[in-house]
Protein backbone atom coordinates (compact mmCIF):
# COMPACT_ATOMS: atom_id res chain seq x y z
CA UNK A 1 0.00 0.00 0.00
CA UNK A 2 1.29 3.42 -0.89
CA UNK A 3 1.16 6.53 1.24
CA UNK A 4 -2.08 8.32 1.85
CA UNK A 5 -2.64 11.32 -0.41
CA UNK A 6 -5.08 14.06 0.66
CA UNK A 7 -6.22 16.51 -2.01
CA UNK A 8 -9.19 18.44 -3.33
CA UNK A 9 -11.35 16.34 -5.62
CA UNK A 10 -11.63 17.48 -9.22
CA UNK A 11 -14.53 17.10 -11.66
CA UNK A 12 -12.70 14.05 -13.07
CA UNK A 13 -13.02 12.33 -9.65
CA UNK A 14 -16.77 12.69 -9.26
CA UNK A 15 -17.92 9.36 -10.70
CA UNK A 16 -15.41 7.55 -8.48
CA UNK A 17 -16.53 9.59 -5.46
CA UNK A 18 -20.21 8.80 -6.06
CA UNK A 19 -19.39 5.08 -6.42
CA UNK A 20 -17.25 5.27 -3.28
CA UNK A 21 -20.08 6.82 -1.26
CA UNK A 22 -22.33 3.86 -2.15
CA UNK A 23 -19.79 1.59 -0.42
CA UNK A 24 -18.53 3.78 2.41
CA UNK A 25 -21.12 6.44 3.32
CA UNK A 26 -24.18 5.92 5.48
CA UNK A 27 -27.44 7.27 4.12
CA UNK A 28 -28.05 9.43 1.09
CA UNK A 29 -29.10 12.97 0.39
CA UNK A 30 -31.23 14.52 -2.30
CA UNK A 31 -28.05 16.07 -3.77
CA UNK A 32 -25.97 12.87 -3.82
CA UNK A 33 -25.93 12.70 -7.59
CA UNK A 34 -23.59 13.79 -10.36
CA UNK A 35 -25.36 17.12 -10.89
CA UNK A 36 -25.35 18.00 -7.19
CA UNK A 37 -21.71 17.14 -6.65
CA UNK A 38 -20.67 18.93 -9.86
CA UNK A 39 -22.36 22.10 -8.53
CA UNK A 40 -20.59 21.71 -5.21
CA UNK A 41 -17.13 21.43 -6.79
CA UNK A 42 -17.82 24.16 -9.36
CA UNK A 43 -18.89 26.59 -6.61
CA UNK A 44 -15.96 25.80 -4.32
CA UNK A 45 -13.23 23.64 -5.89
CA UNK A 46 -11.54 22.95 -2.53
CA UNK A 47 -14.60 21.87 -0.57
CA UNK A 48 -14.64 18.14 -1.44
CA UNK A 49 -11.51 16.62 0.09
CA UNK A 50 -10.42 13.20 -1.14
CA UNK A 51 -8.10 10.66 0.47
CA UNK A 52 -6.43 8.26 -1.96
CA UNK A 53 -4.25 5.20 -1.66
CA UNK A 54 -2.93 3.40 -4.70
CA UNK A 55 -4.90 5.82 -6.90
CA UNK A 56 -8.25 4.77 -5.40
CA UNK A 57 -10.52 6.82 -3.14
CA UNK A 58 -10.40 5.57 0.45
CA UNK A 59 -12.02 8.55 2.15
CA UNK A 60 -13.84 11.82 1.68
CA UNK A 61 -15.06 14.81 3.61
CA UNK A 62 -16.93 17.87 2.43
CA UNK A 63 -15.58 20.96 4.20
CA UNK A 64 -18.07 23.64 3.27
CA UNK A 65 -17.51 27.23 4.30
CA UNK A 66 -20.14 29.86 3.54
CA UNK A 67 -18.06 32.80 4.72
CA UNK A 68 -19.52 32.56 8.21
CA UNK A 69 -19.83 28.95 9.32
CA UNK A 70 -17.83 25.77 8.74
CA UNK A 71 -19.85 22.67 7.87
CA UNK A 72 -18.61 19.09 7.58
CA UNK A 73 -20.46 16.48 5.57
CA UNK A 74 -19.76 13.11 4.04
CA UNK A 75 -16.85 12.07 6.24
CA UNK A 76 -16.57 8.55 4.89
CA UNK A 77 -13.77 5.99 4.97
CA UNK A 78 -13.78 2.73 3.05
CA UNK A 79 -14.93 -0.04 5.42
CA UNK A 80 -11.72 -2.04 4.84
CA UNK A 81 -9.52 0.99 5.60
CA UNK A 82 -11.13 2.24 8.79
CA UNK A 83 -9.14 2.75 12.01
CA UNK A 84 -5.97 3.56 10.05
CA UNK A 85 -5.97 7.33 10.56
CA UNK A 86 -7.66 8.22 7.26
CA UNK A 87 -10.64 9.94 8.88
CA UNK A 88 -8.32 11.87 11.19
CA UNK A 89 -6.20 12.99 8.23
CA UNK A 90 -9.31 14.15 6.37
CA UNK A 91 -10.59 16.08 9.39
CA UNK A 92 -7.19 17.70 9.89
CA UNK A 93 -7.21 18.84 6.25
CA UNK A 94 -10.77 20.18 6.61
CA UNK A 95 -9.98 22.01 9.85
CA UNK A 96 -6.82 23.52 8.34
CA UNK A 97 -8.93 24.76 5.43
CA UNK A 98 -11.43 26.33 7.80
CA UNK A 99 -8.74 28.10 9.83
CA UNK A 100 -7.10 29.38 6.63
CA UNK A 101 -10.49 30.80 5.56
CA UNK A 102 -11.14 32.44 8.93
CA UNK A 103 -13.57 29.88 10.30
CA UNK A 104 -13.99 29.61 14.05
CA UNK A 105 -16.04 26.48 14.65
CA UNK A 106 -16.78 23.37 12.66
CA UNK A 107 -20.05 21.50 12.80
CA UNK A 108 -20.81 18.07 11.45
CA UNK A 109 -23.92 16.38 10.15
CA UNK A 110 -24.09 12.94 11.79
CA UNK A 111 -26.95 10.49 11.42
CA UNK A 112 -28.67 9.78 14.74
CA UNK A 113 -28.52 6.03 14.18
CA UNK A 114 -24.88 5.88 13.06
CA UNK A 115 -23.18 4.99 16.33
CA UNK A 116 -19.84 4.27 14.64
CA UNK A 117 -19.77 7.79 13.22
CA UNK A 118 -20.81 9.30 16.53
CA UNK A 119 -17.91 7.55 18.24
CA UNK A 120 -15.47 8.80 15.57
CA UNK A 121 -16.70 12.39 15.84
CA UNK A 122 -16.43 12.32 19.64
CA UNK A 123 -12.90 10.91 19.38
CA UNK A 124 -12.04 13.85 17.09
CA UNK A 125 -13.18 16.35 19.74
CA UNK A 126 -16.70 17.08 18.44
CA UNK A 127 -19.81 16.89 20.63
CA UNK A 128 -23.52 16.89 19.86
CA UNK A 129 -25.47 20.08 20.46
CA UNK A 130 -28.77 18.76 21.69
CA UNK A 131 -30.45 22.17 21.84
CA UNK A 132 -30.48 22.40 18.02
CA UNK A 133 -32.56 20.43 15.58
CA UNK A 134 -32.09 20.41 11.84
CA UNK A 135 -35.16 21.48 9.87
CA UNK A 136 -35.36 20.62 6.18
CA UNK A 137 -37.58 21.27 3.23
CA UNK A 138 -37.00 19.79 -0.24
CA UNK A 139 -36.93 22.58 -2.83
CA UNK A 140 -38.32 22.57 -6.34
CA UNK A 141 -41.01 19.99 -5.76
Amino acid sequence: MTDLRIRAATPDDLDAVLAFWKVAAEGTSISDDREGVERLVARDPETLILAEQDGEPVGTVIAGFDGWRCHLYRLAVHPERRRQGIGSALLAAAEERFVRLGGRRGDAMVLVGNETAQHAWRAAGYAPEEKWRRWVKPLGE
